[in-house]
């Protein structure tokens, strides 16, 4: 990827591409017209991973290209404006100290709209309190947290997580991002998507269930919509920042369950029960909808009979090719009321959907 491919006609010709292909793809269902969400054209993503690539006495960021090899990276377009403004600073810092720049193998950098930096430095040698000290020194110097990372050793300089902030809508929502967590990477598209799902569940009532909630990003604005939300989520980090998350907006009808969706779907059919849900009784809910987020892999076959037993489904997929194979069965009971397409990777084949279905 060069310059060149950040024009505002490339753009416009990668995106009405996507939405030729993803015509083409659903062509065997009934769809309404697409909504699509654009992205910003330069600085949409919140995060980025570079190598560091090191000769003689300076050491650059790189990227590879298709045959393997390196090249150093000295702008990053499509980095926040945050992030491009910090690469430099830090690469500075870094090539100024030895210690600092000495067997560093690789540079993650996770930004906020809301102006705040995490970096992580991972390292191929054990890190010790002179190191603390230096990062130390660059946390002040640049207003970033930092982390630190070798083998068996994560430091923190002083925070492992920033808070961004999303507006869904005329409303701010709070969100505490964890390193190495997942988070939607494009920050713009993802308030597209927020407000999309809120806008279309409106009139939805009763409770709503979620499905790989992560740190809540859906699961806070949807809640308004809905009397009461049960939502779960298999990693430990993403439900201690979903629960932070929960606190810091103030919001109250909303109740995190750590399981996968697969041993939910189990506790619902009452083929086992789990601890992990004593808090939580499925009797006092009267689900109207459900929301999944699945993986890249879709939805396993019985969790997407699971989903045909809600009036109301709500289907964000990272996959054309996985969701499609979902709709085949969802829409054996369910007609389609709204498809979007949200440039969550613009200059990539990548697309996100957005479906919502309802009981036929």
């Amino acid at each position: 990827m060069t310059a060149n491919d950040f024009s505002a006609a490339r753009y416009q010709q990668q995106l009405h591409d996507k939405l030729s292909r993803i015509q083409l793809d659903f062509a065997e269902f009934s769809l309404p017209q697409i909504q699509v969400y654009p992205s910003a054209e330069k600085h949409y993503r919140m995060r980025a991973e570079f190598r560091v690539w090191h000769q003689q006495e300076v050491s650059n960021y790189v990227m590879f290209d298709e045959a393997k090899r390196p090249y150093a990276i000295h702008e990053f377009p499509v980095g926040s404006a945050l992030m491009n403004q910090l690469m430099p600073e830090l690469l500075d810092a870094i090539n100024a100290d030895e210690l600092l720049r000495y067997k560093l193998y690789q540079v993650d950098f996770l930004t906020t709209q809301s102006g705040e930096a995490l970096v992580t430095l991972i390292y191929h040698k054990q890190l010790t309190d002179e190191w603390i000290a230096k990062a130390k020194a660059i946390k002040q110097k640049l207003g970033i947290d930092i982390i630190g990372r070798s083998r068996k050793q994560r430091l923190l300089v002083e925070r492992d997580h920033v808070i961004e902030r999303m507006q869904v809508l005329g409303r701010d929502y709070f969100y505490q991002q964890v390193e190495a967590s997942f988070t939607q990477p494009n920050a713009g598209v993802c308030e597209s998507m927020l407000s999309w799902a809120v806008n279309n569940s409106k009139d939805f009532g009763g409770d709503l269930l979620e499905l790989y909630c992560g740190n809540g990003n859906f699961t806070l604005p949807l809640s308004q919509n809905f009397s009461k939300v049960l939502a779960t989520e298999v990693a430990k980090t993403s439900v201690e920042s979903a629960q932070f998350n929960i606190a810091e907006n103030n919001i109250e009808n909303i109740q995190i369950a750590r399981m996968s969706s697969e041993e939910f779907s189990q506790a619902m059919d009452g083929v086992r029960e789990f601890n992990r849900l004593r808090h939580v009784n499925l009797a006092d809910y009267e689900f109207s909808t459900i929301f999944v987020d699945p993986p890249r892999a879709g939805l396993d076959p019985h969790t997407t009979s699971i989903t045909q037993r809600f009036d109301n489904i709500i289907y964000i997929s990272c996959n054309p090719e996985t969701l499609r194979e979902n709709l085949r069965t969802i829409t054996q009971t369910h007609a389609i009321k709204a498809f979007a397409l949200f440039d969550q990777f613009p200059y990539t084949h990548h697309a996100e959907c957005g479906v919502i279905l309802q009981r036929k």
